[in-house]
Order: structure tokens, then C-alpha cells, then sequence
């Protein structure tokens, strides 16, 4: 059985800036594309919990069938847009997330 290739897509992680990992490109924009619909411009912003919630509504279902995966690329997409500036964090407890 021939494996298919994907196409990649460079991401990076706001705690460890000089790191970057290649991933799926459709799993990636398909959650960068939902989780900038969800996240509020301006205070207090969502939790991580609310985030991973409110993104569900939003991913297509052959990428994510049933949610599957979803939570480890919402934090992985979360620390990506975060190093790009396109997210901030409050500092709050619990951390509060908002588009910049």
C-alpha cells in the first residue's frame, strides 16, 4: 500500500523559539482557520478548556472525525500563532487567550 504524501508546513512553539517542527499543512490551516474564528479580539479572552471546546464546532470532519487529535493541535497551533503574534496571552489564572 503506497503511503500518500502530505504537504508540510513549518510551525513553531512560543517556550522554545529557535525550534521548528514540520506538520500537516490541511491539519494545521484547518486549525488556525478555526481557532482565529473563535478567539475574541479584545479581554478576557477564552480559556484553554473554552478553546478546545469552541473549535470543534469548526473543523472539518475528515480531518478531525469525531474531535480526534483535535486537543493536541489546538495547544500546538495556540504556541505556533502565539511566537507568530497573532495571540496573546493574559496573565491570568487560569491563562486567558485573545487574537493580538
Amino acid at each position: 500500500m503506497a503511503k500518500i504524501r502530505t504537504e508540510k508546513i513549518e510551525m513553531r512553539n512560543v517556550n522554545h523559539p529557535s525550534k521548528v517542527s514540520r506538520v500537516d499543512a490541511d491539519m494545521y490551516n484547518a486549525m488556525k482557520r478555526a481557532f482565529l474564528k473563535i478567539l475574541p479580539r479584545t479581554p478576557p479572552g477564552l480559556t484553554a478548556d473554552e478553546v478546545r471546546e469552541a473549535v470543534l464546532a469548526y473543523l472539518p470532519d475528515d480531518l478531525y472525525p469525531g474531535g480526534n487529535k483535535a486537543a493536541w493541535w489546538t495547544k500546538a497551533v495556540q504556541l505556533d500563532l502565539e511566537a507568530k503574534g497573532l495571540v496573546v496571552r493574559a496573565k491570568t489564572k487560569p491563562l486567558r487567550l485573545r487574537r493580538a
